[in-house]
């Protein structure tokens, strides 16, 4: 035989002998930066006041219901930068954002419902007379849908966000951490 085919079967007879350990080393995850935890820490409850401001005020400035939703709901991904997918887990609970998001929605279907009851049409500002102009409240029920529109978007998204996060997740590997961790 060949050199090369003698040092073929020596390789082979060799890892035919090796085993595996019996504790397999477990993954190590870096912990997670302080500047990022600071980060979160200071910008998390700004972005919820201003995501709630422009959800408010979306009747009489530019914004609305929709950035101010996506807006409050970008708190999920600072709070997962920052501590890990478990403590997102354990901070925003899934069943809850889901159900708020089912009620979001029969809240703006009922406030669009005034309209047809006040003998207009499904969506039809209604209580327009109520208020000065430029006062937070002076928009009738375009304000009231606005809030609905924000309330829905921002339970949505944060629950879509948690959704990809349990499933991209590297702390998430194990089958069943994700209704553990919903558990606790």
């Amino acid at each position: 035989m060949s050199e090369q085919v003698r040092d073929v079967a020596a390789v082979e007879q060799e890892t035919a002998n090796i085993q595996p350990p019996e504790n397999p080393p477990k993954k190590v995850y870096r912990e997670r930066h302080v500047i990022a935890r600071t980060g979160a820490d200071i910008f998390s409850p700004i972005a919820l006041v201003m995501g709630m401001c422009v959800i408010l005020h979306g009747n009489i400035s530019p914004g609305g219901g929709f950035q101010g939703g996506v807006l409050v709901a970008s708190v999920v991904v600072m709070i997962y930068l920052a501590y890990g997918y478990k403590m997102a887990m354990r901070t925003f609970n899934l069943e809850v954002l889901h159900n708020c998001e089912s009620v979001a929605a029969i809240l703006y279907i009922v406030i669009a419902m005034i309209g047809i009851l006040s003998g207009g049409v499904f969506g039809q500002n209604v209580f327009y007379q109520i208020g000065e102009t430029g006062e937070l409240f002076s928009g009738g029920t375009i304000s009231y849908m606005n809030f609905a529109v924000g309330f829905k978007v921002l339970t949505g998204i944060a629950f879509l966000i948690l959704m990809m996060l349990s499933i991209l997740s590297p702390d998430a590997e194990i089958e069943g951490e994700v209704s553990e961790v919903l558990d606790e």
